[in-house]
């Protein structure tokens, strides 16, 4: 599994993990103290010596692109925590297509709904359901009675 940091920082892990070689610790040992399994240690020794130190250097992730930048990103977080009447919706609840509808007037970036769930939880929000309460429940007389029974 691909580490989560950034493509910066685990360059930055590769080239030490390279200096602690060329100082003469062992693959293992290297492994421990940059945090990674010592198979990537031995994988990284063989491409430098195959490709040069410009075998370690960060490439971009694969993938496409995202269509919201990382600042519209933390916009669209924001915009999420003042919730739904904020934004001019009638309930408080956001669903995904609400979502969607409020990025593509927001940021004029279009997201089908099916895959706003991707996006909200690339940003740690998880589906959520009300519960179907009756608005008449009385929450202590239900206590009382689980107590009792």
């Amino acid at each position: 599994m691909r580490p989560s940091e950034s493509p910066q920082e685990l360059e930055r892990r590769r080239f030490r993990g390279l200096a602690l070689l060329r100082e003469g610790l062992s693959p293992v040992e290297v492994a421990r103290r940059v945090d990674v399994d010592r198979r990537i240690v031995r994988r990284w020794k063989a491409s430098v010596h195959g490709r040069g130190t410009r075998a370690l250097a960060a490439r971009p992730a694969p993938g496409r692109p995202q269509r919201l930048s990382a600042v519209n990103r933390r916009r669209l977080e924001k915009d999420l925590l003042r919730g739904a009447q904020a934004a001019g919706f009638e309930t408080e609840l956001w669903t995904c297509p609400r979502v969607a509808q409020w990025i593509a007037r927001r940021f004029q970036v279009h997201y089908h709904p099916d895959h706003v769930c991707r996006l909200l939880h690339s940003l740690g929000w998880s589906p959520q359901k009300h519960k179907r309460r009756a608005i008449e429940r009385d929450e202590k007389a239900v206590r009382r009675w689980m107590h009792r029974t």
